[in-house]
């Protein structure tokens, strides 16, 4: 299989994946009565009334919105993972999910139009729930799709001679030998 070469395009496609499973786990979330409200009508109620948030041009204009911002994440996840490589991926993963779930949806909250934000704590730690999905997926998307010269970048520390080995490292020792 072909590795992308390209960030912004690999930033793209994992971001495009990490999206698909928040909006399957919110959908299921949401269907099980655990959140009270969706995650793309939250994100359409930044820029639309309540009403309008939860009708089909409002949920589409959130799905938009969840994507476009699943894609920006997705590309600071692959620059991060540029510098400190593709290992502890679950940690990794999880991690990057809350905070950027953490980030997109503490920013539209600050709107004061945004009459829609979910106020309990179900809707809330179903869309946390939500977001680490979409981290792991993401993150494990751009590690095994991503070319390996994406993260082969010099040590911004060059000066000093490291101590052991990366844990990529350890894993081709055995096979160079």
């Amino acid at each position: 299989m072909a590795k992308i070469k390209d960030r912004d395009t690999l930033s793209i496609v994992s971001g495009l994946i990490g999206f698909t499973g928040l909006i399957l786990v919110d959908f299921a979330s949401k269907r099980a009565g655990i959140s009270k409200r969706s995650y793309k009508e939250a994100a359409a109620g930044v820029f639309v009334s309540k009403s309008e948030a939860t009708s089909v041009r409002g949920k589409t204009l959130g799905l938009i919105m969840t994507a476009a911002v699943s894609i920006i994440g997705a590309n600071i996840i692959v620059k991060r993972m540029s510098q400190s490589g593709r290992d502890k991926l679950l940690s990794k993963g999880i991690v990057s999910g809350i905070t950027m779930g953490a980030i997109a949806t503490a920013l539209p909250s600050l709107a004061p139009q945004n009459k829609v934000k979910p106020k309990d704590a179900a809707s809330n730690l179903s869309h946390v729930f939500s977001n680490i999905i979409y981290g792991l997926l993401t993150t494990v998307a751009a590690a095994k799709l991503g070319h390996d010269s994406l993260y082969d970048v010099p040590p911004q520390n060059d000066y000093l001679q490291p101590t052991e080995q990366t844990s990529e490292q350890q894993k081709l020792a055995p096979a160079a030998r």
